[in-house]
Order: C-alpha cells, then sequence, then structure tokens
C-alpha cells in the first residue's frame, strides 16, 4: 500500500505546567501534524495512523516496527510496511524542526478535553457487557486515561484507539473495558491531562428499578383483585341481561 502525505497542519505547543504526581516541570510539548501523521517532541513520540471516514483502520507501533490492525480481518485485504510509517514520522520530525524554529516558541493554549461516558449495547445484569469512554477535544495529544472498579485501578480487559485526528486538528481518543454488570459494582473513567487542573472522573453504575415497599406491593395486589372482582361482577350482570333478553324475544313470537 502506498500512501502519500500531504502537511495539512503545523501546530506548535509550548507548555510548561506542573505535573500532578511530582515537582518537576513537565518538559515543553511541541507538536507537528501531518494529516494523521503525528510526531511530538514530548518523550520524544509520533504517531502513524490510517482511517478511513473517521475511524481507524490500523496504526504502526512505531517502537515494536510492526502493523497493528483495529480489526485483524482487516489485515486479509490489505498490508502495510511499517518502514513506511518510520521514514514519514522522521519527515514529519524534520519539517517540525524548522516550525519551531520559525515561529519563535510561540504558547499555544492546553484545550480542556471532553469525556463521554456509555456502555456499548443495553445493559443487562450479569451479561458481558463494554464501557466506551470517549475523550474528545484533545490538544496537544498528551494523556492518559485509566479505569477504576469500585474506586480501585483496573487493567484487565482494557483497550485503546490511538489519537485520531479532527477537522479541527484536534484528537479525540477510544477506550474500552470489558466488563459484567453488576448492581454492587460502580465504574470511572479517569482522565489525566495538561488542560485540566486535576484529574477527570467520569462515573457510570448501573441504573437498578427501586424495589416496592411491602405496602405498595399491598396496594397494587389489592387493586388487582378489586378490578378483577368488579370484571366478574360485570360481567355476570350483562350475561344475566343477556339470557333475559334472549328469552323475552321467545316469549313475543306470534303463534
Amino acid at each position: 500500500m502506498t500512501l502519500s502525505r500531504v502537511l495539512i497542519l503545523g501546530t506548535l505547543a509550548l507548555t510548561t505546567m506542573m505535573s500532578p504526581g511530582d515537582s518537576e516541570d513537565i518538559v515543553a510539548d511541541h507538536v507537528g501534524s501531518y494529516g494523521i501523521e503525528v510526531y511530538q517532541s514530548y518523550g520524544p513520540s509520533g504517531q502513524f495512523t490510517e482511517e478511513f471516514d473517521g475511524d481507524e483502520l490500523f496504526y504502526v507501533d512505531l517502537e515494536k516496527k510492526e502493523t497493528v490492525w483495529r480489526l485483524p480481518v482487516f489485515s486479509t485485504f490489505s498490508g502495510f510496511d511499517p518502514q513506511n510509517a518510520l521514514n514519514e514520522i522522521a519527515t514529519s520530525k524534520q519539517g517540525l524542526n524548522i516550525l519551531i524554529k520559525r515561529s519563535n516558541y510561540t504558547a499555544a493554549t492546553n484545550e480542556v478535553p471532553e469525556v463521554t461516558l456509555f456502555p456499548k449495547s443495553p445493559v443487562m445484569l450479569g451479561q458481558p457487557n463494554t464501557l466506551v469512554c470517549l475523550v474528545d477535544n484533545i490538544f496537544p495529544p498528551v494523556i492518559n486515561v485509566t479505569w477504576l472498579k469500585n474506586r480501585h485501578s483496573v487493567t484487565e480487559g482494557v483497550s485503546e484507539t490511538s489519537f485520531l485526528a479532527k477537522k479541527d486538528h484536534s484528537f479525540l481518543k477510544f477506550s474500552y473495558l470489558t466488563f459484567l454488570p453488576s448492581a454492587d459494582d460502580i465504574y470511572d473513567c479517569k482522565v489525566e491531562h495538561w488542560g485540566l487542573d486535576e484529574p477527570l472522573l467520569k462515573h457510570w453504575e448501573p441504573e437498578i428499578p427501586a424495589p416496592m415497599s411491602e405496602l405498595t406491593e399491598t396496594v397494587v395486589c389489592a387493586l388487582g383483585l378489586t378490578v378483577g372482582l368488579v370484571g366478574i361482577v360485570v360481567g355476570t350482570v350483562f350475561i344475566i341481561q343477556g339470557l333475559r333478553s334472549s328469552g323475552a324475544s321467545r316469549h313475543q313470537r306470534p303463534l
């Protein structure tokens, strides 16, 4: 597969802030986005992603130098040489260094990410499901997304996409947690980003209908019994009236 890339964005972000868990300043970050290729000086790190209609097809693990398909079945229809991604990331790095100098290290504002948490399918207790944590409006693309179950960190059953580029040059990311819904368990998606003053927790727990009280159950049963008795009485009356009308009509027939 041959992919051509056109420079659609050269964005410089100079970010210096205190790390939530450390006393040292976070290294200033610079980001250059070339379509769906991203290189940033924080780390330093890069990303190469192939998308179709806003959905991720695959990304290249730059450390392992291998192509990771979003769905394994995609690899049966096509292929991609990871070396092509490494070459284009190197080109992105050179372009970024040039833009950094030309911009005179112009500072950019960290955006505040938007987080939405929802189940993949309707929730039924005891039936396997997946929680989806959508983090939108990410810039720069440096973020930590983790999961909590009953306030404790959980890593089993967790997966996530790479950063997905948007038309406004911000990014979004999906994180997934497979779980077994239970009335006793609660979940949180924890997001840490430079645009947040503190970690953001998005809460989710199954909505269980409140059980009826004994008084309510008694009233409902009494109403049901009353409606049933009334129905029987009304039905009996109609039957008797029908029989009388039928008998009267027979007596009135001429001989």
